[in-house]
């Protein structure tokens, strides 16, 4: 159906004149008439009645009108869901488990007011989410900004990296279930289960890196029936273990008693830094990167192991 021909149409419903409606829509009487005419043609109905004083809605057009309506404001909202300036604010948060998704819904929580689109780009590629910020199609995601030392790329903006320490998950009969916190030293000897990630990856290029520096072993998971069937693995097993974010949020049946257990000596953490275009235009952007300017990058990193592309000093085993 054409749009500008309902859109015609209920300008004539509401002017009751085909030179008014012309006028209001910038078009001219002939032209209205014409979009009228092959609107009726395409429902098969005759939607105005013609008199000398103008026109009048028919019965089918009286029927039409409030759908007719209808359809224009769906059309609208349409657009606004895709223009910068219109639309939610869009953020990638990569997965709606991890501390990113849990900062934004806080974000959402302190502010109901701002309409959100939260989407999931490929953790992997990160070329997906440069090439979006790039077009305006998205206004904010999560790197780590491995590939450019920790800079942003030309023509985009980065803020301070979320630092969410990194958490053992294990089983109630791993040798490591009833300790409070352990040591990446402890780790040697307990390999480490992650999805497969390909080594060129942020993910991939952090792992081999914190591998090398403490010895760790990372068996990949594989096939990848998804984190429901890893947490299910992980409660019966005396051997399996994984790492996740302490901001990061999972849940799984009572029955499991999964452990979560701090990382320390020293804490490794995957930085991720907001990154935004230079020219982002999203009028409540700026009112989120003041948000997560206030909660990121402002603890101490110490006790943290941070990979070297961040410039920070190298951390090593203790035993090395």
């Amino acid at each position: 159906m054409d749009l500008d021909a309902v859109r015609t149409f209920v300008a004539v419903a509401d002017t009751g004149r085909f030179q008014a409606a012309g006028d209001e829509l910038a078009i001219t009487q002939q032209a209205v008439s014409k979009r009228i005419t092959a609107l009726e043609r395409d429902l098969g109905v005759r939607l105005f009645v013609r008199g000398p004083k103008g026109v009048r809605l028919s019965a089918d057009g009286q029927a039409f009108l409030p759908h007719a309506r209808e359809l224009l404001r769906v059309e609208n909202r349409a657009v606004a869901s895709v223009l910068p300036a219109r639309r939610a604010l869009r953020v990638d948060v990569l997965n709606r488990r991890i501390a990113p998704a849990m900062l934004l819904r806080a974000f959402h929580q302190q502010n109901p007011e701002i309409d959100l689109d939260v989407v999931t780009l490929p953790v992997l590629d990160s070329d997906d989410a440069l090439a979006a910020l790039a077009d305006g199609t998205v206004d904010l995601t999560f790197r780590a900004l491995a590939a450019t030392a920790g800079r942003p790329p030309a023509g985009l903006r980065a803020g301070p990296a979320l630092y969410d320490r990194h958490e053992l998950l294990v089983g109630p009969r791993h040798p490591l279930a009833d300790h409070c916190q352990v040591t990446l030293a402890e780790l040697v000897d307990h390999p480490i289960w992650m999805f497969p990630m390909p080594p060129a990856s942020e993910p991939g290029t952090y792992y081999r890196e914190l591998v090398a520096t403490f010895g760790l072993t990372i068996d990949s998971v594989a096939p990848n029936f998804g984190n429901e069937a890893l947490l299910d693995e992980l409660a019966y097993s005396p051997r399996l273990a994984t790492l996740v974010g302490q901001g990061s949020r999972y849940l799984w049946p009572a029955a499991y008693d999964l452990r979560r257990i701090p990382v320390v000596a020293p804490a490794p953490v995957y930085p991720l830094h907001p990154l935004w275009s230079a020219h982002g235009s999203h009028d409540a952007l700026p009112m989120l990167l003041r948000y997560l300017r206030n909660r990121s990058g402002t603890e101490t990193t110490d006790d943290l192991w941070l990979p070297t592309w961040t410039g920070a000093a190298p951390v090593t085993s203790p035993s090395s």
